[in-house]
């Protein structure tokens, strides 16, 4: 099975064309202010307008309200919804597009009943607990914590970069793997390199 790669927090052009053109599966947008990736509508629009066919752009929110969300849905129209903060399944459901929940995994949380929860999520990502913070912190967890059948396609997030995604991908079998920071050359600027090997090293 083939590994899907997505590279998130994407907030120029360039690197959104660039991970594209090395194999990218998806690019991820963040709609969440507090982020160093926070990215405006309009740079998203452009974004979006200069990927690609077979490229899924994926829009990223954390807690937020669901006008903010609808607004996004209408003007820019992403494939993918992804949730990154406590938003119910309800909340997840309401907009009637597909979407992915992210999890911030730590000892004591039963993935298996979470992902029961969102049965109508196309994925649930895993991404590292860090007090306060949604993500993007480029740490990683312990994948022990991993049920081995999870209910849900697994996007395996947290920590990873071009040196471990192989072996992530080895020891875990995730469907995808998501990166940010791991791929970085500062908050939101992409590596051109590291997002080739990255991508190159998921796909071998």
């Amino acid at each position: 099975m083939r590994t899907r790669t997505k590279i998130c927090g994407l907030t120029r052009i360039d690197d959104a064309l660039h991970a594209s053109y090395c194999g990218a599966d998806a690019i991820g947008m963040v709609f969440y202010p507090p982020s160093p990736r926070h990215v405006t509508f309009e740079t998203a629009v452009a974004i979006s307008a200069a990927l690609p066919a077979f490229v899924t752009r994926v829009a990223l929110f954390v807690d937020a309200d669901s006008s903010e969300v609808r607004a996004v849905l209408d003007g820019l129209r992403p494939d993918l919804l992804q949730f990154h903060g406590e938003e119910t399944p309800a909340y997840c459901r309401q907009f009637g597009v597909p979407y992915i929940k992210a999890v911030r995994v730590r000892a004591g949380l039963d993935l298996i009943q979470y992902a029961a929860a969102y049965a109508g999520a196309q994925g649930l990502l895993l991404d590292a607990y860090v007090p306060g913070q949604a993500g993007g912190t480029g740490r990683a967890f312990d994948w022990e914590l991993i049920p081995a059948q999870l209910p849900l396609p697994l996007i395996l997030s947290g920590g990873l970069e071009p040196g471990n995604v192989r072996h992530a991908i080895d020891t875990v079998r995730p469907w995808a793997v998501d990166v940010s920071s791991g791929v970085e050359a500062s908050k939101g600027i992409k590596d051109a390199n590291k997002v080739a090997q990255f991508i190159q090293e998921a796909s071998t």
